[in-house]
């Protein structure tokens, strides 16, 4: 697991030595107590110069949101605008205990220096939370933020770290929650399975992770075709998935793209050259595909029918989703930044509604970093409109996962592309805590 080991953002806290071995559930605690510790006694940083926002006035909350824009490769530009059309809404309902809700957004243009310059800017303004967002680079903006106590709520789960920082409030298990579920998923399937991903420290970790969901199906590992995250087409790895995905006669194989915008790159390589090969099936995760993509390249005549998808939460047709859709159409219509079937998108709706239940729990208190996240830690317990499991991040809501110590929701749901439609393919979530706690022992 050497690609998860690279993003750590801080040095390993050891358990105790004892006669007998921990138990893994006990060594996460241990690890994550120790990093709240270490928070807590350095004087400048985790909380000592925490936003505020006034008390029962009529002071504004000021919270941050971020993601790529306008970038050679993944982009989100559907969160940051989320965010500003629920300020909208929320705002012209009164906001939330009588403050308006100010959002500030910042593109990171995918790289290390603009994500920790938004993290910087964040804390510059006194924002009190960064909600909602999606950067690959972990390692920069969590530094930051801990210096200045922000705590981090919702944010996509594309870093490890993501699930390591002690201010990191995650609502759903990342992409190690999503890939584990597709392994378990294509495990009963698929014969041979090739994995396409990209090229990178946050896509290092993903081979692990299917690699341990098809274990749990009694399944062999996967092979791993790294490619350019920007590149302009995938013809070599597209041949080279096919070889193997077509290696057993006997059974139709797999080939699984999580490479996040650049999978349509992709499946225009892939739809090009599977006409050389033997059938297979294929897989991917949400943020990789959704309806939208499915719609236009072709509906059900488009090289995704039949693809079997795993998500974090319920399809972008269930009726959980009917109330973003009103704000959407309320406050957001015609801008095309918003798609509501985007994971993105879903992601920044649940974690501003999560937002705005911790800043109702404290009623006529003062608004601040601090005082989030103490009704965080102190077991405050939040619905999301069974959009996920009920979420709580006390030390009792984490999973057994070592490597990823902030995990509370490893709850998916499998669909499948049919008749052009992203579907449910086993109604409700699935549980892939095991899964991880393995892929984690392995």
């Amino acid at each position: 697991m050497t690609g998860r080991r690279r993003t750590s953002t801080t040095a390993p806290v050891h358990p105790p030595r004892t006669g007998t071995r921990l138990s893994t559930k006990v060594r996460t605690r241990v690890l994550f107590a120790g990093a709240v510790a270490a928070c807590a006694s350095i004087a400048v940083g985790c909380g000592a110069i925490p936003g505020v926002t006034g008390g029962s006035g009529d002071d504004p909350i000021t919270v941050m949101t971020w993601a790529p824009q306008d970038t050679p490769a993944t982009n989100k530009p559907g969160m940051p605008a989320m965010a500003e059309a629920y300020a909208r809404w929320v705002n012209a309902n009164g906001g939330i205990n009588g403050h308006k809700l100010r959002v500030l957004t910042c593109n990171d243009h995918n790289d290390t220096v603009y994500a920790a310059k938004c993290a910087r800017r964040a804390a510059d303004e006194n924002a009190v939370a960064v909600v909602g967002s999606y950067s690959q680079h972990g390692r920069s903006f969590l530094a930051p933020l801990e210096a200045a106590g922000i705590p981090y709520i919702g944010g996509y789960g594309v870093t490890d770290d993501e699930f390591s920082s002690p201010l990191s409030y995650p609502i759903n298990g990342g992409e190690p929650a999503l890939l584990a579920g597709l392994g378990q998923q294509l495990g009963s399937r698929c014969g041979p399975v090739a994995l396409v991903r990209p090229d990178t420290v946050a896509g290092d970790q993903l081979p692990v992770l299917l690699n341990a969901g098809l274990k749990g199906q009694g399944h062999a590992a996967a092979t791993d075709q790294r490619a350019a995250e920007e590149a302009t087409e995938y013809s070599g790895q597209t041949k080279v998935a096919l070889e193997h995905a077509t290696s057993d006669p006997l059974k139709q194989g797999c080939v699984v793209s999580a490479l996040g915008d650049r999978t349509e790159t992709f499946m225009d390589s892939f739809r090009r050259d599977r006409q050389d090969y033997p059938k297979v099936g294929t897989g991917t995760v949400l943020g990789s595909l959704d309806q939208s993509l499915i719609d236009s390249t072709g509906g059900q005549s488009s090289p995704y029918e039949g693809a079997h998808v795993t998500g974090w939460y319920p399809v972008a047709s269930d009726a959980r989703w009917n109330p973003m859709r009103k704000v959407i159409k309320e406050q957001a219509f015609g801008d095309n930044r918003i798609d509501p079937a985007d994971a993105g998108v879903q992601t920044t709706w649940i974690a501003y509604n999560v937002f705005k239940s911790i800043v109702e729990s404290l009623g006529d208190s003062k608004v601040t970093s601090l005082a989030i996240r103490q009704a965080l830690d102190n077991g405050l317990k939040v619905t999301t409109g069974r959009l996920t499991p009920t979420l709580s991040w006390r030390y009792e809501d984490l999973i057994a996962a070592v490597d990823f110590p902030r995990l509370v929701n490893a709850h998916v749901t499998f669909q499948v592309v049919r008749k052009g439609r992203l579907t449910s393919e086993r109604n409700g979530f699935i549980d892939v805590s095991k899964t991880l706690e393995n892929a984690d022992a392995n």
